[in-house]
């Protein structure tokens, strides 16, 4: 009898627990509700009236601005170029609540040189001109739907600064896709000129995930990038004559197929890594054998080990076979590597964990998935190496129709992936499941 009652009681008790924890949840699920349509509202112009790299002018003024309505403090036009001639439309908003953890959310804002093909009655039309002609922008790597969750994300938190004490600094960066808006925000002095983080967060989309689920994973997330430009000098001449030249096509022709044997023989085949010639440029004429052909490559790679012996080896095989081909050592060839290379995000082991732990709380065990990593790249990466070198964590965000991505899992349908003038997310589902994960994250992070 008393076994029986002790276990009633400890039911009620347990029963007592989730009763008090949940009003916080169902508080935030109330205000994402009553402020969706409002969101879907903000992702359609920003969908509508996307801008390119360095050219955010329009969009950081309305982060600026949404920011500012709720109360941050705002400092706009953040950030240094090495060019000084060039404008940073970084944005940087400050809300202190008590004392406690100083966590900086994340957003990128910039667009991509690419022509709208989705359909959708609120698809880009906007042209830009690039050089003689005209180019389409688009938002097709998703940061239109990054922003529309950061800035429900900052209005969630200013409304709910009586569940949670510390510091929210919500970052606007701008030129992510051209790898130089978070350099140019921390050569500008963030972390000293602004509270210090204790923790910072993002999120991407992710076009392999249905939308409404987030995925987190533990470690190396990204991969890191380097771009290298290679420039095979051989001596040009007549077609017809060979034999009185060093042709540079097959010169540079051996080394496209050499580079591949870099992954496939010298890299741990555990480790991701990906060696991509992307341009080949040589010859003018069908007759005329070149001076010069020209090779750009990307390399990428998880770790600094991993990167610094797949430079190390295309550097060797170049000048290898260069020399193995009779080019005298005055034209040996030109190897650049790139010095705005971007590190592999790796995400904090304790802070990922703590922060999916907080997302399935607030969403549901169900739709919150451990996620592979993948070998694209992103300079939120910086962000951890920089003193006071915080934690950094981000988070997948689904993106995807789940009937479709059903469809692609059964049936191998194809999926548009980002960068596609294709790609368009199912825009209510994620952002509800976006709110909803980082605002959970960052109030566990600063909970009192």
């Amino acid at each position: 009898m008393n076994f029986v009652s002790n276990r009633a009681l400890a039911m009620v008790a347990i029963a007592l627990a989730a009763a008090m924890a949940s009003p916080a949840q169902s508080s935030l699920d109330q205000s994402v509700d009553k402020n969706m349509s409002a969101w879907l509202e903000t992702y359609k112009h920003f969908h509508e009236n996307p801008e390119l790299s360095m050219q955010e002018k329009e969009t950081s003024a309305i982060v600026a601005g949404e920011l500012k309505k709720l109360g941050y403090e705002v400092t706009d036009h953040f950030g240094q170029y090495p060019n000084p001639n060039d404008v940073s439309y970084g944005v940087v908003g400050v809300l202190k609540n008590g004392p406690g953890p100083v966590v900086y959310v994340r957003t990128d804002m910039d667009a991509l040189p690419v022509t709208e093909n989705t359909g959708l009655p609120y698809a880009s039309t906007v042209k830009v001109k690039r050089g003689a002609g005209e180019v389409g922008v688009m938002h097709a790597c998703g940061h239109d739907l990054h922003m529309t969750v950061f800035l429900g994300t900052a209005k969630m938190l200013a409304e709910s600064k009586a569940q949670w004490s510390g510091t929210v600094v919500m970052i606007g960066q701008p030129a992510e896709e051209v790898v130089g808006g978070a350099a140019a925000m921390l050569r500008a002095g963030l972390y000293s000129k602004f509270p210090k983080p204790d923790y910072v967060l993002a999120l991407h989309d992710y076009a392999a995930l249905p939308a409404g689920v987030v995925g987190w994973h533990v470690g190396p997330m990204l991969a890191g990038a380097d771009s290298v430009d290679i420039t095979i000098r051989g001596y040009g001449g007549h077609g017809a004559a060979p034999n009185t030249t060093k042709d540079p096509i097959v010169i540079a022709s051996e080394l496209v197929m050499m580079l591949q044997t870099v992954v496939s023989r010298e890299m741990d085949p555990l480790q991701p890594t990906v060696i991509t010639v992307g341009s080949f440029h040589a010859g003018t004429k069908h007759n005329i054998i070149p001076d010069d052909a020209h090779l750009q490559v990307t390399v990428r790679t998880m770790t600094p080990a991993q990167r610094e012996k797949a430079l190390a080896a295309i550097t060797r095989m170049t000048n290898g076979i260069a020399a193995a081909a009779g080019i005298p050592a005055d034209r040996a060839p030109i190897i650049e590597i790139s010095k705005d290379n971007v590190p592999a995000t790796i995400n904090d082991v304790a802070l990922t964990q703590r922060t999916a732990a907080a997302m399935e709380k607030a969403l549901g065990k169900e739709n919150v998935w451990a996620a592979p990593p993948v070998m694209g790249s992103e300079d939120f990466s910086l962000f951890a190496l920089q003193d006071p070198k915080p934690p950094i964590s981000m988070f997948w965000l689904g993106a995807v129709d789940p009937a479709k991505w059903k469809d692609a899992q059964e049936k191998g349908t194809r999926l548009p992936s980002l960068h596609s003038s294709e790609f368009a997310p199912l825009p209510e589902p994620a952002i509800r499941a976006g709110v909803k994960a980082m605002s959970a994250a960052v109030m566990d992070l600063l909970k009192k």
